[in-house]
């Protein structure tokens, strides 16, 4: 691979303020490549570097994952246990037929808290409700629990927050530990992730990116920042928001391959496609649990990832097996890591 081009490319990219952020490729725990570019902080002109910690939006579900197969290798409830009725849930749209495999898989069909493949935005449903009162995981519930399911569980798939509120519901009652507090003992501290957390926006803390979105002026040559501060819960959940670094999530996907998460059984299922979600452009595109599948023409897995985007955030965790390198991208610039997964895509097989 062409180290050199990589890097032509990212500068690029921050040139043209279309990256900000740190990107990070190891092959065997052995450091490949590494990067940061823009700014931590706008305002004082702090550069983004290899330690910082970054959001990472949705790619907390994986966490929410690993957590939950971890229970289901405990026997505390299995793949295929309804999730309502061993919630103890009622007056509910949510039908008693959805799984834990659905889920995990975003086939359950419920109606998500805010319907992203409809074009709704997250950031919305904080206009009315102060986020700020929104911090445990049941506080969430009243956002979807009684909206209509777009599909019967099982008969479809459609990208969903919600289901993994409800995991983490299920790993709260299934351990009697917060899922906040599950997760720091049970993914962090086993995988060694010592510098990941779940950090409330209020604090203050050491090394942590400040996630902005750029508004475009009418003025072409003028641009403003803002921070993201009104558009979240202020604390991470199950479906999203904990902080990492780079080498964290390269070491929580060593834990996950090594075994030291999960039962041999589990550690496969967790890397391999379960449910058809579309093709575009020769690939076809697969969920697994919380894991998005990217195959070739061939039917081989050209990548795997975990993944999370929002205003402010753009993380991507990917795995390109064919050549054994692991790649993170962490962005406190919204929505810009998609094509950089393809540059490096493309500079390993060229």
């Amino acid at each position: 691979m062409n180290f050199t081009t990589l890097q032509e490319l990212l500068i690029e990219r921050t040139t043209k303020e279309q990256f900000s952020g740190i990107v990070r490729l190891t092959r065997d725990g052995d450091e490949l490549f590494a990067g940061a570019y823009g700014f931590a902080d706008r305002s004082w002109k702090i550069r983004n570097h290899l330690d910082l910690r970054f959001d990472t939006a949705s790619m907390t579900k994986l966490f929410t994952a690993a957590a939950t197969l971890q229970l289901i290798d405990q026997g505390k409830f299995d793949l295929e246990t309804a999730v309502i009725p061993f919630l103890g849930i009622e007056d509910t749209t949510i039908s008693d037929a959805v799984s834990v495999y659905h889920l995990l898989t975003h086939s359950s069909g419920i109606g998500d808290d805010a319907e992203e493949e409809n074009g709704e935005d997250y950031a919305d449903l904080w206009k009315e409700r102060p986020s700020y009162m929104v911090t445990e995981t049941a506080d969430f519930l009243p956002q979807f629990i009684h909206k209509p399911p777009n599909f019967a569980p099982g008969e479809g798939v459609r990208y969903n927050n919600v289901s993994f509120i409800l995991l983490g519901l299920m790993i709260e009652k299934a351990s009697g530990q917060r899922y906040r507090d599950y997760v720091r003992e049970h993914i962090f501290a086993r995988a060694g992730m010592r510098h990941s957390d779940f950090l409330h926006m209020a604090g203050v803390y050491p090394d942590v990116a400040i996630g902005y979105e750029k508004i475009e002026d009418n003025q072409p040559d003028i641009t403003v920042w803002r921070k993201c501060i009104y558009m979240r819960p202020p604390l991470g959940s199950p479906d999203g928001y904990a902080y990492t670094t780079a080498a964290d999530m390269e070491r929580f996907w060593t834990a996950v391959r090594s075994g030291k998460l999960l039962s041999p059984e589990l550690t496969q299922a967790f890397q391999t496609p379960q449910v058809f979600y579309r093709h575009n452009q020769g690939f076809d595109y697969k969920y697994g649990f919380a894991v998005y599948f990217a195959l070739n023409n061939q039917g081989e897995i050209a990548f795997y990832l975990g993944e999370g985007e929002d205003n402010g955030v753009s993380a991507k965790s990917v795995y390109y097996p064919a050549h054994g390198v692991q790649a993170v991208m962490l962005a406190n610039q919204g929505f810009c890591t998609w094509p950089i997964v393809w540059d490096i895509y493309r500079l390993l097989e060229s």
